[in-house]
Protein backbone atom coordinates (compact mmCIF):
# COMPACT_ATOMS: atom_id res chain seq x y z
CA UNK A 1 0.00 0.00 0.00
CA UNK A 2 1.26 3.37 -0.52
CA UNK A 3 0.34 6.05 1.77
CA UNK A 4 -0.15 9.81 1.11
CA UNK A 5 -1.17 12.91 2.98
CA UNK A 6 -3.30 15.81 1.53
CA UNK A 7 -3.79 19.50 2.85
CA UNK A 8 -7.11 20.01 3.14
CA UNK A 9 -6.70 23.99 3.35
CA UNK A 10 -4.45 23.49 -0.34
CA UNK A 11 -7.52 25.37 -2.84
CA UNK A 12 -5.39 23.59 -5.33
CA UNK A 13 -6.39 19.89 -4.09
CA UNK A 14 -10.72 20.70 -4.00
CA UNK A 15 -10.85 18.49 -6.76
CA UNK A 16 -8.89 15.48 -4.74
CA UNK A 17 -11.08 15.75 -1.93
CA UNK A 18 -14.16 16.12 -3.91
CA UNK A 19 -12.68 12.47 -5.72
CA UNK A 20 -12.76 10.87 -2.11
CA UNK A 21 -16.21 12.43 -1.27
CA UNK A 22 -14.16 14.40 1.70
CA UNK A 23 -15.53 17.85 3.21
CA UNK A 24 -13.18 19.73 5.09
CA UNK A 25 -15.38 19.41 8.31
CA UNK A 26 -14.16 15.45 7.83
CA UNK A 27 -10.59 16.18 8.34
CA UNK A 28 -8.34 14.65 9.94
CA UNK A 29 -9.82 11.39 7.99
CA UNK A 30 -8.93 8.34 5.65
CA UNK A 31 -10.06 6.94 2.89
CA UNK A 32 -8.47 3.70 0.90
CA UNK A 33 -8.57 3.83 -2.38
CA UNK A 34 -8.22 1.01 -4.91
CA UNK A 35 -6.65 1.96 -8.07
CA UNK A 36 -8.19 -1.07 -10.36
CA UNK A 37 -11.39 0.47 -10.10
CA UNK A 38 -11.26 3.25 -8.16
CA UNK A 39 -13.18 1.67 -5.56
CA UNK A 40 -12.94 4.06 -2.17
CA UNK A 41 -13.04 2.75 1.43
CA UNK A 42 -13.56 4.03 5.00
CA UNK A 43 -13.20 3.37 8.44
CA UNK A 44 -16.76 2.99 9.97
CA UNK A 45 -15.89 4.41 13.31
CA UNK A 46 -16.18 7.83 13.50
CA UNK A 47 -13.03 9.70 15.67
CA UNK A 48 -9.45 11.05 14.13
CA UNK A 49 -7.23 8.54 12.47
CA UNK A 50 -4.79 7.07 15.38
CA UNK A 51 -1.95 4.62 14.59
CA UNK A 52 -4.27 1.52 16.29
CA UNK A 53 -7.24 2.86 14.08
CA UNK A 54 -5.10 2.74 10.78
CA UNK A 55 -3.63 -0.44 11.13
CA UNK A 56 -6.80 -1.68 12.06
CA UNK A 57 -8.27 -0.55 8.83
CA UNK A 58 -5.67 -1.61 6.66
CA UNK A 59 -5.73 -5.04 7.87
CA UNK A 60 -9.27 -4.99 7.97
CA UNK A 61 -9.06 -4.28 3.76
CA UNK A 62 -6.39 -6.42 3.45
CA UNK A 63 -8.24 -9.11 4.87
CA UNK A 64 -11.54 -8.22 2.32
CA UNK A 65 -13.83 -7.32 5.27
CA UNK A 66 -14.41 -3.37 4.64
CA UNK A 67 -17.08 -2.46 2.50
CA UNK A 68 -17.13 -0.06 -0.70
CA UNK A 69 -17.74 3.54 0.30
CA UNK A 70 -20.36 5.03 -1.93
CA UNK A 71 -20.62 8.67 -2.38
CA UNK A 72 -24.19 9.39 -2.53
CA UNK A 73 -26.05 13.14 -2.39
CA UNK A 74 -29.57 13.36 -0.82
CA UNK A 75 -31.97 13.03 -3.06
CA UNK A 76 -34.14 16.34 -3.91
CA UNK A 77 -37.64 16.63 -3.56
CA UNK A 78 -37.87 17.61 -7.53
CA UNK A 79 -35.66 15.15 -8.88
CA UNK A 80 -38.42 14.20 -10.94
CA UNK A 81 -40.27 17.56 -12.12
CA UNK A 82 -38.12 17.88 -15.51
CA UNK A 83 -38.28 16.16 -18.43
CA UNK A 84 -34.82 14.89 -17.50
CA UNK A 85 -35.19 13.09 -14.28
CA UNK A 86 -32.19 13.83 -11.91
CA UNK A 87 -30.64 10.46 -10.35
CA UNK A 88 -28.83 9.94 -7.17
CA UNK A 89 -26.80 7.05 -5.51
CA UNK A 90 -29.45 6.09 -3.53
CA UNK A 91 -32.57 6.19 -6.37
CA UNK A 92 -30.64 4.95 -9.17
CA UNK A 93 -31.17 1.27 -9.45
CA UNK A 94 -35.14 1.86 -8.93
CA UNK A 95 -34.85 4.27 -11.39
CA UNK A 96 -32.62 2.66 -14.18
CA UNK A 97 -33.77 -0.77 -13.48
CA UNK A 98 -36.54 -0.09 -14.39
CA UNK A 99 -37.71 -3.30 -17.17
CA UNK A 100 -40.71 -1.95 -18.18
CA UNK A 101 -38.77 1.37 -19.49
CA UNK A 102 -35.69 2.16 -21.68
CA UNK A 103 -33.59 4.77 -19.53
CA UNK A 104 -31.01 6.36 -20.63
CA UNK A 105 -28.65 7.94 -18.21
CA UNK A 106 -25.97 10.98 -19.01
CA UNK A 107 -23.04 10.53 -16.22
CA UNK A 108 -21.28 13.88 -15.88
CA UNK A 109 -19.04 16.32 -13.84
CA UNK A 110 -20.11 19.61 -12.96
CA UNK A 111 -16.20 20.96 -14.34
CA UNK A 112 -16.67 18.90 -17.54
CA UNK A 113 -16.69 21.31 -20.47
CA UNK A 114 -17.81 18.28 -22.78
CA UNK A 115 -20.80 17.96 -20.31
CA UNK A 116 -21.73 21.26 -20.52
CA UNK A 117 -21.70 21.40 -24.21
CA UNK A 118 -24.11 17.52 -23.96
CA UNK A 119 -26.76 19.33 -21.80
CA UNK A 120 -28.66 21.51 -23.82
CA UNK A 121 -29.12 18.42 -26.51
CA UNK A 122 -30.21 16.27 -23.24
CA UNK A 123 -32.35 18.78 -22.14
CA UNK A 124 -33.98 18.36 -25.73
CA UNK A 125 -33.64 14.50 -25.78
CA UNK A 126 -35.58 14.84 -22.67
CA UNK A 127 -38.60 17.43 -23.89
CA UNK A 128 -38.75 14.53 -26.82
CA UNK A 129 -39.36 12.05 -24.79
CA UNK A 130 -41.20 13.73 -21.53
CA UNK A 131 -44.93 12.14 -22.30
CA UNK A 132 -43.58 8.46 -23.62
CA UNK A 133 -44.50 5.50 -21.25
CA UNK A 134 -41.32 3.37 -22.45
CA UNK A 135 -38.42 5.64 -22.74
CA UNK A 136 -36.94 8.21 -19.55
CA UNK A 137 -33.93 10.47 -20.19
CA UNK A 138 -31.66 11.22 -17.03
CA UNK A 139 -28.53 12.31 -15.54
CA UNK A 140 -26.51 12.10 -12.60
CA UNK A 141 -23.62 14.15 -11.51
CA UNK A 142 -21.06 11.19 -10.98
CA UNK A 143 -18.85 13.35 -9.13
CA UNK A 144 -21.39 13.32 -5.66
CA UNK A 145 -22.94 9.37 -6.58
CA UNK A 146 -21.38 6.49 -7.02
CA UNK A 147 -22.69 2.89 -8.27
CA UNK A 148 -21.12 -0.64 -7.34
CA UNK A 149 -21.97 -1.58 -10.65
CA UNK A 150 -21.25 1.60 -13.22
CA UNK A 151 -18.60 2.75 -12.65
CA UNK A 152 -17.69 6.07 -15.61
CA UNK A 153 -14.28 6.04 -16.59
CA UNK A 154 -14.16 9.35 -18.76
CA UNK A 155 -16.91 12.39 -18.83
CA UNK A 156 -19.61 12.55 -20.12
CA UNK A 157 -20.49 8.99 -20.32
CA UNK A 158 -24.24 8.08 -21.86
CA UNK A 159 -25.46 4.54 -21.22
CA UNK A 160 -28.74 3.12 -21.88
CA UNK A 161 -30.55 -0.05 -19.79
CA UNK A 162 -32.64 -1.47 -22.57
CA UNK A 163 -36.52 -1.89 -21.67
CA UNK A 164 -37.34 -5.48 -20.80
CA UNK A 165 -33.77 -7.24 -19.50
CA UNK A 166 -32.01 -4.33 -18.93
CA UNK A 167 -28.81 -4.74 -20.55
CA UNK A 168 -26.70 -1.87 -20.28
CA UNK A 169 -25.31 -0.33 -23.62
CA UNK A 170 -22.65 2.38 -23.98
CA UNK A 171 -23.15 5.15 -26.53
CA UNK A 172 -20.23 6.47 -28.49
CA UNK A 173 -22.19 8.67 -31.22
CA UNK A 174 -22.67 12.27 -32.06
CA UNK A 175 -23.75 13.91 -29.22
CA UNK A 176 -26.75 15.51 -30.87
CA UNK A 177 -30.68 15.15 -30.06
CA UNK A 178 -30.83 13.55 -33.15
CA UNK A 179 -27.63 11.23 -32.54
CA UNK A 180 -29.17 9.90 -29.02
CA UNK A 181 -32.71 9.35 -30.58
CA UNK A 182 -31.64 7.06 -32.97
CA UNK A 183 -29.24 5.10 -30.44
CA UNK A 184 -32.64 4.81 -28.56
CA UNK A 185 -34.59 4.06 -31.77
CA UNK A 186 -32.35 1.48 -32.74
CA UNK A 187 -32.14 -0.72 -29.40
CA UNK A 188 -28.85 0.38 -29.24
CA UNK A 189 -27.15 -0.51 -31.86
CA UNK A 190 -26.79 3.44 -33.89
CA UNK A 191 -23.52 4.38 -32.02
CA UNK A 192 -23.34 1.88 -29.82
CA UNK A 193 -19.83 2.03 -27.78
CA UNK A 194 -17.43 -1.23 -28.26
CA UNK A 195 -17.14 -3.76 -25.50
CA UNK A 196 -15.26 -2.65 -22.29
CA UNK A 197 -11.87 -3.67 -21.79
CA UNK A 198 -11.41 -6.25 -18.67
CA UNK A 199 -10.81 -4.18 -15.63
CA UNK A 200 -7.07 -3.16 -14.78
CA UNK A 201 -4.78 -4.85 -13.08
CA UNK A 202 -4.34 -3.01 -9.71
CA UNK A 203 -0.89 -2.21 -10.79
CA UNK A 204 -2.28 -0.42 -13.86
CA UNK A 205 -2.86 3.29 -13.81
CA UNK A 206 -6.59 4.01 -13.60
CA UNK A 207 -6.58 6.96 -16.74
CA UNK A 208 -8.28 9.58 -17.34
CA UNK A 209 -10.01 11.15 -20.70
CA UNK A 210 -9.11 14.18 -22.15
CA UNK A 211 -12.26 15.66 -20.74
CA UNK A 212 -11.04 16.11 -17.86
CA UNK A 213 -8.54 18.74 -19.09
CA UNK A 214 -11.48 20.54 -21.07
CA UNK A 215 -11.18 23.81 -18.80
CA UNK A 216 -8.52 25.77 -19.08
CA UNK A 217 -9.97 26.81 -15.02
CA UNK A 218 -8.46 23.14 -14.13
CA UNK A 219 -5.58 23.10 -16.63
CA UNK A 220 -2.40 21.18 -14.44
CA UNK A 221 -4.66 19.98 -11.81
CA UNK A 222 -7.17 17.31 -13.75
CA UNK A 223 -5.09 14.19 -12.78
CA UNK A 224 -6.00 12.80 -9.00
Amino acid sequence: MLFTWVDVNEKSFSRVLEFFGVKLSDAPTVRIVRPSDMTKYRSEKGGPPTRESLQELVTAYLGGELKPYLLSEDLPADWDAKPVRYLVGSNFDTVALDKSKTVLVDFYAPWCGHCRKLEPELDKLGEKYKDSKTVLIAKMDATQNELTHTRPRSFPTIKMWKKGTNEVVEYNGERTVGGMTKFIETGGEYGKAPPEEDDYDDDEDFEYSEDYTDDDEYAGHDEL
